[in-house]
Parts: structure tokens; C-alpha cells; sequence
């Protein structure tokens, strides 16, 4: 046999060899499977898909290869595990299989469309999979509401009528949170009821109610209250207004400051009566009242108040008129000024003498008394 005979025939064989291992080789490429039998899904947004997948190693060696998910938007979310842990590598043994679970988290913003991505073991072995989201998703809530700046003195309380709106596709619980000034009190209801969170389905609305309180010695001026509505991955803001239009403040005193008088009885006493108006609001229609003793009369010139200005004050005239019954003492009358927002008492004692007559017959009768003893004692006293 010539050389080039031999020679051919050796590089036949060593080309045949090759063949032979690179099919062998591609024969163990393919025999490493990844299986699913949910290969195109189609969902609402913000669904969470979650697929089973099987690692199957028919090849004579022990599989140990990483798991890698390509392709998936960035603003989906995903995890890998196999039993209770979180995975990146998966071993395998000749001739078996491995179960492992893919939990893809589809965002409630996202279009409308198909998604596609793969999910691979080792450098070669790949599962293609298509995610069709069936409608346009949105994410984004709404705290609405048709008045949102209210005015009234610091007395007052203020409700304000808001809806939140979901306008997700999935069911939110929304904490609910005041940010107001120091001192301000703010209150949530839903049903009625006082509450710091609300449920809320999806594609739907709740009513809600804030009702705001101001700190007793609030300043006129106008308080901005912001309110927020917000799950762990979206807030609502609602910014409301309440304009403190001023203070209301009242005292009623006399013009010395001296809560207490002398009457008859049956006499009349007036009582000089000043009212002050101690707040940063007009008082109006201030009415006048008393509480007195059985039998006694009370009356006030005038007998209403129109109006006092802040800082100003106005004298009334109270008239005491004591029963003509009473006895000797001290008696208490208690006057009261009051409007729909302020209200001020006073207190008088009030000592009652017996009218001058009756102690002059008290005295006559004692010296008549006198009278008769010693006349007794000089005619019957010698005997």
C-alpha cells in the first residue's frame, strides 16, 4: 500500500472521528431539557404568573448548571425557588429531573401586547416563554374632593367630603395620614366609622370623610392640611385649606371687679355689668340669662347685646329685685352672657337685711318687754 494511500486513509478516519464527537456532543446538548407546559400566558395587569418548570438531565454526567432569566421587562419582577429556597444554580443526576418555580410579578402599568423571554439553563439549554398582557394597565390612585377649602372660627369643626378613586386592576389598601400643623386634630371615617386604612376594589371608588379640628388658641390666618392616601407602592396626595377667620373670647365682670352687693328684702339693687369681648372676632347677638333664688326677679337693660367688637366692651344694667319674703343671708344669683361661640358667667352674693320698719318694731317690743319687768319689780318688790 503506498503512503498517500495510508495517509488518506488515516485522515478519513480522524475526520470520521470528529463527525462521530461532535454528534455525540450535540446528541448531550440536547438531551438537557427545560420543560413547561405553559409556554404563552395571557393576564390583566398586575397579575402574578407562576410557572412550573422541570430541569431534566438524560445525560450520563451529574448536571450542575446556573438558571438565568433574560429578556423580561425591567420593571417586572421575578423569583427563582426550588422547595422554600431561592435558587441561582440547580444540580441535576444522570438520567433525572428537577422541579423549580418562576414567580413573575406583571406591573399594573404596562401596555397592552406580548412580552417574551427566556429562561435558560447553562449556556445552551433554553425555554422561550410569552406573557400576552389582554388590556392596558394603569397605577394610579386618586384622593379627590369638590371642596377642599373651608373657613370658620377656631371653635369650629370642618368636614370635608373626599373620594378615593383605584383605578388599578387589583384591590389596594390605602393608609390614610394627616400631615397638619401642630395641635390640629384630623379624623378619617368610612361607613361612618373612624379609621386609618380603607380597602378599596379595584377599579373602584370609597368615600371618605376628614374631619379637622383646630387647637383652641388657633391665630386667624389660613393652614394648609395636606392628606395622603398610600399603599407600599403608590401615594395619593389631597391638599385641603381651613382659613381661621379669628378667635372668639368673652368675659363678664363689673366695673370694679367686686362680685357681691346689699338688699332689702323686697327691695330693688342694680348691678353694673361689663362684658368684654376678649377674642379676634366680632360676638353677636350675645343674650343674657339668670339663675336666682325662689321669688327673686331679674331684668337687664338692654336685654340683648347686638354686637361688640374685638377688643371693645359695653355695660349692661342688671336690676336684682329680692323676694320681699326673704329672710336674713346670703343669697347667690348667677348671670350668664352667651352667643352660638362664647360663653361667660358671674357669680353675685348677694346679703339680705330685714327692712329698717321691722327692727324698729323688734326694738319697741323689747323696751315695751323692759318696761313691764321693771314696773312689775317696783310694785311687787317690797313684799
Amino acid at each position: 500500500m503506498s503512503i498517500r494511500k495510508t495517509f488518506s486513509r488515516l485522515f478519513l478516519f480522524a475526520l470520521l472521528g470528529v463527525v462521530a464527537a461532535n454528534s455525540n456532543a450535540a446528541d448531550e446538548k440536547t438531551s438537557v431539557t427545560l420543560y413547561t407546559p405553559y409556554t404563552q400566558i395571557s393576564v390583566p395587569p398586575g397579575q402574578s404568573i407562576k410557572y412550573t418548570i422541570e430541569l431534566i438531565n438524560n445525560t450520563p454526567n451529574v448536571l450542575d448548571d446556573n438558571i438565568r432569566i433574560t429578556g423580561l421587562p425591567r420593571s417586572w419582577d421575578y423569583s427563582l425557588k426550588s422547595g422554600n429556597y431561592n435558587i441561582e444554580q440547580l444540580a441535576v443526576l444522570p438520567g433525572d429531573k428537577k422541579t423549580f418555580t418562576l414567580d413573575v410579578q406583571v406591573p399594573l402599568k404596562v401596555n397592552k401586547g406580548n412580552y417574551h423571554f427566556t429562561v435558560s439553563a447553562g449556556a445552551d439549554n433554553q425555554l422561550p416563554l410569552t406573557v400576552t398582557v389582554s388590556k392596558q394597565g394603569t397605577f394610579k390612585t386618586e384622593f379627590t374632593t369638590d371642596q377642599a377649602n373651608m373657613s370658620g372660627h377656631s371653635n369650629s369643626s370642618f368636614t370635608f367630603k373626599a373620594n378615593l378613586n383605584n383605578s388599578t386592576d387589583d384591590k389596594q389598601v390605602y393608609a390614610l395620614e394627616a400631615h397638619s400643623p401642630r395641635g390640629w386634630d384630623v379624623t378619617f371615617k368610612a361607613n361612618y366609622k373612624e379609621v386609618a386604612s380603607v380597602n378599596v376594589d379595584e377599579n373602584s371608588t370609597k368615600d371618605v370623610t376628614i374631619e379637622i379640628k383646630p387647637p383652641a388658641e388657633v391665630e386667624a390666618g389660613r393652614y394648609k392640611i395636606p392628606v395622603t392616601a398610600a399603599t407600599n407602592g403608590m401615594t395619593s396626595q389631597l391638599n385641603l385649606e381651613v382659613v381661621i377667620t379669628g378667635s372668639y373670647g368673652m368675659e363678664m365682670s363689673t366695673p370694679t371687679g367686686l362680685l357681691s352687693t346689699k338688699v332689702t328684702a323686697g327691695d330693688e339693687r342694680t348691678l353694673d355689668l361689663v362684658i368684654r369681648n376678649t377674642g379676634t372676632a366680632p360676638l353677636e347677638d350675645i343674650k343674657l340669662s339668670s339663675a336666682k333664688p325662689s321669688d327673686w326677679d331679674v331684668s337687664f337693660d338692654p336685654n340683648a347685646v347686638i354686637r361688640i367688637e374685638p377688643g371693645q366692651k359695653m355695660t349692661v344694667h342688671a336690676k336684682v329685685k329680692a323676694s320681699k319674703n326673704a329672710i336674713a343671708g346670703d343669697y347667690v344669683a348667677k348671670i350668664t352672657a352667651k352667643t352660638p361661640e362664647a360663653t361667660s358667667n358671674a357669680e353675685f352674693r348677694i346679703s339680705v337685711r330685714t327692712p329698717t320698719i321691722l327692727g324698729g318694731m323688734g326694738i319697741l317690743v323689747i323696751m315695751l318687754a323692759l318696761g313691764s319687768v321693771t314696773f312689775l319689780f317696783r310694785k311687787y318688790g317690797r313684799r
